[in-house]
């Protein structure tokens, strides 16, 4: 059995912190000066109250963050106060810049882990993936937290910051894909025409992160799409809708300007191309 302090059981901590519990592990946490809503959290998912973090750290081989970006190193730095000589395990959805300096400079422990969760709250049929990156020998501690539960890992490699990288460059697809879905439909609504937009949605070919060599095809386009993008924007300003989305699409289009035509190009020259660099 492992003790890990969990901070904080918010609906994604406690659902952690219950696939590690179910596993036969012991999951501490802190309820001062939480909500009532955390307090029924974790009760549910069996975690078990200290007095101080203090206290549970000094029980705990691995600490734990889930809790929201924006206090991410916040809360690193409370556990660094503490001299946890442990396994810090940050799972939250931050950029690997915000990682970096969270391993290199606070130094909450002994090893940093970078964590990245993709998917529901783990439990009741719903089942989760948690990427891990930094050294192997505290990765090995943290991949049995979770044996055969609903929460899934997965090694994203040795260096910390790649775990977050994949989650950002995940959630700058997701993220942004059902916000454009928003404008679409509030565009669509606007002119009465939002069942349509519906039907020609359902006969479309979604899977379109998970195949990256269509990306040329849409290079060798985006000197078409990127003046459409423009009249989108033209539009979206005459319904009153934001205009930002579709601005910065064909301000991106722009990078690929030089790919005009060019079906056959490599996916990593065009994604180069992004970049503004040559190959």
């Amino acid at each position: 059995m492992t003790t890990v302090t969990l901070l904080h059981p918010g609906s994604m901590g406690a659902a952690v912190a219950a696939q590690a519990v179910a596993a036969g592990h012991e999951v501490l946490w802190v309820p001062e000066r939480r909500s009532e809503a955390t307090h029924r959290r974790a009760k549910e998912a069996g975690a078990t109250a200290c007095g101080s973090l203090a206290e549970a750290v000094s029980r705990s081989t691995v600490v734990l963050s889930v809790c929201p970006p924006q206090a991410a190193e916040d809360v690193a730095a409370t556990v660094a106060a503490q001299d946890f000589p442990g396994v810090y395990v940050d799972a939250n959805a931050i950029s690997p810049q915000r990682m970096q300096r969270i391993a290199e400079e606070i130094h909450p422990g002994s090893a940093v882990v970078d964590g990245a969760i993709f998917g529901p709250p783990p439990g009741d049929g719903r089942a989760a993936r948690l990427y891990l990156a930094g050294d192997s020998s505290a990765v090995d501690q943290v991949e049995p937290l979770f044996t055969d539960t609903a929460l899934h890992v997965r090694r994203a490699g040795d260096t910390v910051g790649s775990a977050s990288a994949l989650k950002m460059a995940f959630a700058s697809y997701q993220k942004a894909a059902r916000t454009l879905v928003g404008v679409a439909h509030a565009l669509a609504d606007a002119h009465g025409v939002g069942d349509q937009l519906t039907a020609e949605a359902e006969v479309m070919v979604s899977a379109i992160l998970s195949d990256p060599e269509y990306l040329p095809s849409v290079a060798a386009r985006a000197w078409r799409w990127a003046p459409e993008m423009g009249e989108i924007a033209d539009t979206l300003r005459a319904a009153d809708l934001p205009t930002d989305l579709a601005d910065a699409t064909a301000k991106v289009m722009a990078r690929w300007e030089r790919d005009k035509d060019q079906y056959d190009l490599p996916v990593e020259e065009v994604l180069a191309h992004l970049r503004n660099q040559v190959l």
